[in-house]
């Protein structure tokens, strides 16, 4: 049976093509209508400070708009900044939700914001919108590439800037925060930070805007970084506004290794840092580390210093009560450390820019003490215990006894080398002080000073020496010490060589 042939479905479908056709012509009508009054109304409200390029809408089936270029500037400023850059804006809803203000769907395609710095005088807290704004939500903003930047108050200053891969936020509308999930492309160590929490109310000074979430960044390369290598992986929490915006978090890398020693620790930290969108600089406010048995604590700043190209690392940095060996297992190629005792030290730490092994620029300054040191090696240890029974007058001691020794003094580091001054090395019987360096590259040991005995020099020995020496005393003798020698270290880290110094 042909049901098109029946009269009455033919006058059905006519008037049902006949109510299409009125509401294309309405919907078509209508969003010419929309589209006038939406710029009538963008130009009347903002002026030129919102430049808005082919703007096009559609009523039916679904509301739709679309737009080309669109900026957003602040024309209250000596100089008119784009606050927001958009290549173009696709947004839909449907009619129910249109009627209740609400928006489900918008994207953002080429966002960039850029957020000036504060006026004078401005504070830190959020300002109400003195305008009534109208009351719409939109439920999703997908806002991929978008990138954020903070414009430093200082001149001369590198602004910080946040290149978004992805951005979803949800709940946007007048006066009111937005949830959001964001994946941030890290550039060094290369890595992904993926990210979720709060966004807004923006702020009339967009640098007061307020943002807190949590984050996430997983296997990051430090191998980029001439000098280290190791996966680091890091969570956290931060709260703030976009120019001040403070960070709580941890890191952990099982595999961390400097290239000079080769040899893998377990790093953890805990810090409290603040990214300050005023000046572009880093604060690192707490640093808590620990690798093996030793807890490093560091604070300081990441700056881009005058003239430079990159930025500068800038530490004060405490050991109390390490491992003398987990630094030299870090530092020192050798697979048996050649000393261990407890550290503890204090100094400054500056890690300039450059494209070179972390050890070759890493610049050091400080203070250090070692208690009750022993060496790895045999003959080094029975070495020292020798000195020490000879500085007491007791050459024949039994070559059982281990003794312990004490260093302290100061240190720096530059270009690869290690300077001390006013090395002390301690053992009972004998005070020895040091000047001279170690290279932590070739392990070279350069070091010059002094051995102050207890004993005269002719009591260092027996027998016939020992006669011998007798007269020479006088030539040694002190009157704070039996005998003070003149003597040298050479050698390497793993093989060091003691003796009488020629040179002076």
């Amino acid at each position: 049976m042909n049901y098109f042939a029946s009269p009455w479905v033919r006058r059905s479908l006519a008037i049902l093509a006949a109510i299409v056709a009125v509401v294309a012509v309405a919907a078509f009508a209508g969003a010419r209508y929309v589209r006038s009054h939406a710029l009538a109304m963008i130009h009347e409200k903002y002026g030129d400070a919102v430049q808005v390029s082919d703007l096009h809408v559609e009523l039916f089936p679904r509301i739709t708009i679309r737009t080309g270029r669109v900026i957003v500037q602040d024309k209250d400023r000596p100089e008119p900044v784009p606050l927001i850059e958009i290549r173009n804006i696709a947004a839909e809803t449907n009619w129910i939700s249109a009627l209740r203000g609400n928006v489900n769907d918008v994207r953002l395609e080429g966002l960039k914001i850029t957020v000036p710095p504060r006026r004078d005088g401005s504070t830190a807290e959020p300002k109400p919108h003195k305008d009534n704004p109208p009351h719409f939500r939109i439920g999703r903003i997908v806002a991929d590439g978008t990138v954020l930047t903070v414009l430093p108050k200082k001149a001369g200053k590198d602004p910080l800037q946040f290149d978004i891969y992805k951005l979803t936020l949800h709940g946007a509308g007048p006066d009111q925060a937005m949830t959001f999930q964001a994946v941030l492309k890290n550039a060094k160590p290369p890595g992904e930070i993926q990210t979720r929490g709060k966004f807004g109310p923006w702020n009339d000074e967009p640098a007061g805007t307020p943002v807190s979430g949590t984050y996430t960044f997983r296997d990051a390369d430090l191998g980029v970084f001439k000098g280290i290598s190791g996966k680091l992986s890091s969570e956290g929490n931060y709260q703030g506004t976009l120019d001040q915006i403070h960070v709580e978090g941890r890191t952990d890398t099982p595999d961390f290794a400097l290239r000079v020693a080769r040899h893998a620790v377990h790093l953890t930290t805990e810090f409290r840092a603040r990214v300050d969108g005023t000046d572009g600089n880093t604060y690192l406010d707490s640093v808590n580390g620990h690798f093996g048995n030793t807890p490093v604590e560091t604070r300081g700043k990441v700056e881009k210093l005058p003239g430079a190209t990159g930025k500068t690392v800038s530490l004060d940095g405490i050991v109390n009560g390490g491992s003398l060996r987990d630094i030299l297992w870090l530092a020192v190629p050798s697979n048996d450390p050649p000393m261990n005792g407890a550290i503890s030290f204090r100094s400054k730490i500056v890690i300039p820019p450059g494209d070179i092994d972390v050890i070759e620029k890493l610049q050091l300054d400080g203070v250090f003490a070692i208690g009750h040191a022993r060496f790895s090696k045999l003959d080094v240890q029975e070495k020292v215990n020798e000195l020490s029974h000879r500085g007491q007058g007791e050459p024949e001691a039994p070559p059982t006894d281990t003794v312990a020794s004490n260093f302290r003094g100061r240190f720096k580091l530059a270009n690869g080398t290690m300077t001390f001054t006013n090395l002390n090395f301690d053992v009972p019987g004998v005070a020895v002080a040091l000047d001279g360096t170690y290279g932590m590259l070739d392990r070279k040991l350069d070091m010059r000073g002094t051995a102050r005995l207890n004993a005269k020099l002719s009591q260092t020995t027996t027998g016939f020496k020992s006669v011998l020496l007798k007269a020479i005393d006088g030539f040694f003798s002190h009157k704070s010490a039996g005998a003070v020698l003149p003597i040298k270290v050479s050698g390497t880290s793993d093989s060091p060589s003691f003796g009488l110094s020629l040179r002076g």
